[in-house]
């Protein structure tokens, strides 16, 4: 089976068939970009924007990485430096640049449901790459690949998603992802950035460090997300915060036996992961991102398909 609609919103309602189809496509694409020239012609003659109303490094890059890759032209949208800043709304932002005969939007919004409201605004295809609190689904297609890349299968697998979950998109893409494909998932957080209705997740709650992170074969440690918190900071200081919700190296101990440690980007060292762990060879931060820009290639790519 394959993946059959003209955009990719989230992870919630896309079946265990559809996320297997990502995830071999995207080994197609990792060999690609493995070669001395990492090129293709999916995309060619094709424009891919990218329209990003909050701040990115990985996620804006690996877009544009990827359709240039495929043989797009890739450009790069700026909310700060348009015309939004003039009062222009969303939608006739996005027809504007429709009216130029784009192809794709890569879009990253501070409102959850942004995306799909454009998505179903838009004649061209349209990627989530993170609506608010919602989701971002590259990102837990990227974990996917990652965890099978190094554990080979999915089959009675335990991971630990810790930290700042409330506010965590990618928490929630991994979550209903996850889940799916039948992985034992466990949360586990400081109580104020813990959503109110965490049992709707179907999750495992711990009630401390210890207990998350033992007997987890893939721990993926969250960035504690100030910019959404409001003005009060929700902890006293970032070494209270290291001391009971950090990973640790003696932490890392209590998992099970090669245990991958995964992080979205960007790490507040000290913070969520001290430098021992992040660097260490259970680390695997630089092989997601670089695994994103073959995930991101095979998304491009199928929706471009799809489209007609």
């Amino acid at each position: 089976m394959s993946y059959k609609r003209k955009d990719l919103l989230g992870t919630r309602d896309l079946s265990s068939d559809e996320l297997m189809f990502f995830l071999d496509y995207a080994k197609e694409f990792k060999n690609l970009n493995n070669q001395s020239i990492k090129k293709a012609d999916n995309l060619r003659g094709k424009t891919v924007i990218n329209v990003f109303y909050e701040n990115s490094t990985r996620t804006r890059t690996s877009f544009e990485t990827a359709a240039k890759r495929l043989g797009a032209d890739a450009i790069n949208f700026t909310a700060s430096q348009s015309s939004t800043k003039k009062g222009e709304t969303l939608i006739d932002t996005i027809h504007n640049m429709e009216a130029m005969k784009t192809d794709i939007f890569v879009v990253r919004h501070n409102c959850s449901g942004s995306v799909r409201f454009i998505a179903q605004n838009s004649n061209a295809c349209v990627v989530n790459a993170g609506d608010g609190l919602n989701e971002h689904p590259t990102q837990a297609l990227l974990d996917l690949f990652t965890i099978r890349e190094h554990k080979g299968s999915f089959k009675g697998l335990n991971v630990s998603i810790i930290g700042d979950i409330e506010h965590s998109r990618v928490a929630r893409s991994d979550i209903w992802a996850m889940k799916t494909l039948g992985i034992n998932v466990t949360l586990f957080g400081p109580p104020m950035m813990m959503p109110n209705r965490v049992d709707a997740f179907g999750c495992r709650v711990a009630k401390n460090m210890e207990e998350a992170v033992e007997g987890a074969d893939v721990i993926i440690m969250l960035r504690v997300q100030l910019e959404r918190q409001g003005s009060s900071t929700p902890f006293p200081s970032t070494r209270e915060y290291s001391k009971f919700f950090g990973l640790t190296k003696e932490r890392v101990k209590l998992a099970n036996k090669n245990p991958l440690v995964f992080h979205p980007g960007p790490i507040n060292r000290g913070v969520e992961l001290n430098s021992d762990v992040a660097d260490s060879e259970c680390s695997m931060v630089l092989n997601q991102v670089e695994n994103g820009v073959a995930v991101r290639m095979a998304v491009l790519s199928t929706l471009i398909k799809n489209r007609g």
